[in-house]
């Protein structure tokens, strides 16, 4: 059974691998005259999403337990606004600001960790009154959308151009200027993110504890697993994930508002369950949801370049894929069940 599992798991993962790379052939097929082809706009996807991408490596721990958390793009929109302020009013180093963001999602996390795990309160209510009370101190600290330019240090980090070796995937523009494909730090730092977090749910006790509680609570506590502290654990990890991304996120916008990263805990769930995590638990892997993000990336870039559609539209083909994965896992579920 065990073999079969994983057989559903690895043909879900491969059709999400498929669909971004027809997804993508597509655009660079139909957009080719306006520069889809050039590695740039692949690596700009990467850009544009290195938030995200810790954001939903952080969300398939979470969910791995059965869980889910709203609250991460409120908590995404206070780190920016903490970054902004700490640095440009109060001159606070910006090393040190990271720091406290980073202690202030670890301490996010443990709260709701608290209620979730050893109190048995719903994941659902438990973050969407971490996204409220996220989005409302947000709102304390300041109304005004503010600007990060004061800040020499940070500025100077995220404009750092990380170019491609050996100028592969270089092209001259229309002005005859040379292109050489780039990349920027935070896009370094969420990939280096993926990498430990698939290598933590390979290989440590701790993840095969978040696929053990998230595939069944009782079996995982008759072998002796702490569930309680293990869904604690996961909740800190994705909120100290969740703050990462939100300084990825800030040195990618180098501003902060209260209707920041509005909407954002829902790309994440997309992106993870597209990349093959199942909402009921114990099932899924970061290398997906990688792909996943890849994907609602790509969409929002081929509503763009085509400049005609509205940006709701990117909107409503995540939501399209979302369902379709949704009932592609149920299928799978009800396989599995069958053949039991």
């Amino acid at each position: 059974m065990k073999k079969k599992s994983r057989n559903s798991n690895t043909v879900l993962l491969f059709i999400t691998i498929a669909l971004f790379v027809v997804m993508y052939a597509v655009g660079c097929i139909v957009y080719k005259d306006k520069g889809f082809t050039h590695l740039q706009t692949f690596l700009n996807i990467l850009i544009n999403n290195s938030g995200l991408l810790c954001v939903a490596c952080g969300m398939t721990c979470v969910m791995l337990t059965g869980g889910i958390d709203i609250s991460v793009g409120s908590l995404i929109a206070l780190d920016c606004m903490l970054l902004a302020v700490g640095m440009e009013q109060v001159g606070i180093h910006p090393v040190l600001m990271c720091l406290i963001v980073l202690a202030i999602g670890i301490l996010f996390g443990a709260v709701q960790g608290f209620f979730v795990g050893y109190l048995g309160i719903q994941p659902f209510i438990v973050t969407m009154a971490g996204m409220f009370f996220a989005r409302g101190m947000t709102a304390v600290i300041s109304t005004a959308q503010l600007s990060i330019n004061k800040a020499t240090f940070f500025v100077n980090m995220a404009n750092i151009k990380l170019e491609v070796p050996f100028g592969i995937g270089a092209y001259t523009n229309r002005k005859g200027k040379l292109q050489v494909p780039y990349i920027r730090l935070h896009v370094v730092i969420a990939l280096l993110v993926l990498l430990v977090i698939f290598l933590v749910l390979r290989y440590t006790k701790f993840g095969r504890n978040l696929y053990a509680v998230g595939g069944n609570e009782v079996s995982a506590a008759m072998m002796g697993l702490n569930v309680k502290k293990t869904k604690m654990q996961a909740y800190i990890l994705a909120s100290f994930l969740c703050s990462i991304g939100g300084i990825c996120y800030c040195m990618n916008a180098m501003a902060a508002s209260v209707t920041q990263a509005t909407g954002f805990e829902m790309d994440a769930i997309a992106s993870s369950v597209i990349g093959g995590t199942l909402l009921t638990g114990g099932v899924g892997n970061v290398i997906g949801s990688f792909f996943g993000v890849l994907i609602t990336g790509t969409i929002s870039t081929l509503v763009k370049t085509n400049g005609k559609l509205l940006s709701s539209w990117s909107s409503i083909a995540v939501a399209a894929l979302l369902c379709f994965f949704i009932v592609l896992q149920s299928v799978f579920a009800l396989m599995k069940k069958r053949a039991k």
